[in-house]
C-alpha cells in the first residue's frame, strides 16, 4: 500500500508518495508525469517518518540551505534510469551538470565509445522523486535552460534560488 501526504512550498504544492518506509514520489502538483510512480491503490496518511523527513528536508531546502541528508527512497524505475538519478543525486547544491556530461559517464561505466544524451534526457524527465533527486540541476550545452517536468520557470526558480544561496553562511535548520 502506498500513502500520500501534500507539502505547501513557496512554488506550490508538493505530494509525496510512500511506500510506508520510503519516499517513492515527489511531484509539484500538476506536473508532467504527476504520479507514475504511485500504486492505484493509496490513502493519505501524512504522520509517517520518511514523511517527517521529506518534510525537514523540503523546509530546509527552500529556506535556501542545502540539507545535508536525504531522505530514505526506493527507486521504481528501470536500471538505466536509477543510474541517470543516482548521478544526479551527487551534483551538489548550487551546481549543475548536462545531459551530455551524464551521457559521458554512463558510456564509461559501460565501456561504450558514447551514449545519447537524449536517452538521459528521457530518464531525467520521469525523475519520480523530484528537488531531492535534482533533476532541476541538469542543463543543456553550454548552461541552456532545457525542459522540466515542474515547469521551466520552477526550474529557474530553484537554480537561481541555489546559486544566490551557494555563498550564504546562515546556519543549518534543524528539524
Amino acid at each position: 500500500m502506498d500513502f500520500t501526504a501534500h507539502y505547501q512550498s513557496p512554488l506550490g504544492g508538493i505530494t509525496m508518495a510512500s511506500d510506508g518506509e520510503a519516499l517513492v514520489g515527489l511531484w509539484f502538483d500538476g506536473q508532467r508525469y504527476f504520479a507514475d510512480t504511485l500504486a492505484a491503490q493509496h490513502k493519505a496518511k501524512s504522520d509517517l517518518p520518511v514523511f517527517d523527513d521529506t518534510r525537514c528536508w523540503l523546509d530546509t531546502y527552500f529556506s535556501g540551505h542545502a540539507p545535508g541528508f536525504t531522505p530514505k527512497l526506493a527507486m521504481r524505475t528501470s536500471d538505466f534510469r536509477r543510474r541517470v538519478w543516482e548521478i544526479m543525486l551527487t551534483i551538489p547544491f548550487g551546481h549543475t551538470m548536462t545531459y551530455g556530461d551524464i551521457a559521458r559517464q554512463i558510456a564509461r561505466e559501460h565501456g561504450l565509445a558514447t551514449m545519447a544524451a537524449q536517452a538521459v534526457g528521457n530518464a531525467v524527465g520521469h525523475n519520480s522523486i523530484s528537488l531531492i533527486i535534482p533533476c532541476h540541476r541538469v542543463v543543456g550545452r553550454g548552461g541552456s535552460l532545457t525542459g522540466y517536468a515542474g515547469g521551466i520557470i520552477k526550474k529557474l526558480h530553484l537554480l537561481r534560488m541555489e546559486s544566490t544561496q551557494i555563498f550564504a553562511t546562515a546556519d543549518k535548520i534543524i528539524c
